[in-house]
């Protein structure tokens, strides 16, 4: 895939996100588009209207290396990921509602919704502060470690893939996992898929044909 394409589909990633509420003026997305380059949005561009033209690209170190604008400042929240997990080539950051209600009042992440299942279970990194320094880039890497997700305490949350679509689709399962979660607590004691019910899941859900699916569901509202 070029990297124009690639940017095309960061554009989409992040304007299907704030269609699905998931990012709002905040929020960032990137793809690794090699050893030494990120692709991301600039931290001032509007969300909702986004364009190719608000795509830059920086190397491991945050430098802008391509375009005009700057880089969120959270570019150090991707950059620590990329250097601990070489199998990892895009990151979704953002601000979702559902999930941070829940470390909001310390309830943890529960396998109650089967997509939601493949992020189980959910490291939560106990600090609301930004993801802005090397440090702290580092201790979130090591608290993800291989999860393909986690969350901030009163923040936000992370999911990172083999790609963007993969991230993206994550990002969703994961905060429709937490909204049904929180509804159910309003009225008992949420059904926990078992461990058995969650190795299944694991084999049925996680493949890139229904990833690719829930991205054209998403994508085709932008039209």
């Amino acid at each position: 895939m070029s990297e124009a394409d690639l940017k095309q589909q960061l554009v989409d990633c992040i304007r299907m996100l704030e269609r699905a509420d998931i990012i709002d003026y905040n929020g960032h997305c990137s793809i690794r588009a090699g050893d030494n380059r990120i692709l991301i949005n600039a931290g001032s561009c509007t969300r909702a209207t986004l364009t190719t033209a608000d795509i830059v690209a920086i190397d491991m170190e945050g430098k802008l290396v391509e375009g005009k604008v700057n880089p969120p400042l959270e570019f150090h929240l991707h950059t620590g990921i990329y250097r601990a997990r070489a199998d990892v080539k895009a990151v979704v950051h953002a601000h979702p509602k559902w999930s941070t209600f829940l470390t909001m009042v310390g309830e943890s992440y529960r396998p109650v919704f089967a997509q939601g299942v493949l992020l189980y279970p959910v490291p939560v990194l106990d600090t609301p502060d930004s993801i802005n320094t090397r440090p702290m880039a580092d201790r979130l890497a090591a608290m993800l470690g291989k999860r393909p997700a986690a969350l901030m305490k009163s923040h936000g949350a992370v999911a990172c893939g083999r790609d963007i679509v993969e991230a993206f689709v994550l990002a969703n399962y994961l905060e429709e996992n937490a909204y049904r979660q929180y509804m159910a607590m309003q009225i008992g004691k949420p059904y926990e898929f078992t461990e058995a019910e969650q190795a299944l899941c694991r084999e049925k859900l996680w493949t890139a044909s229904l990833f690719q699916r829930t991205w054209d569901h998403h994508k085709a509202k932008l039209r």
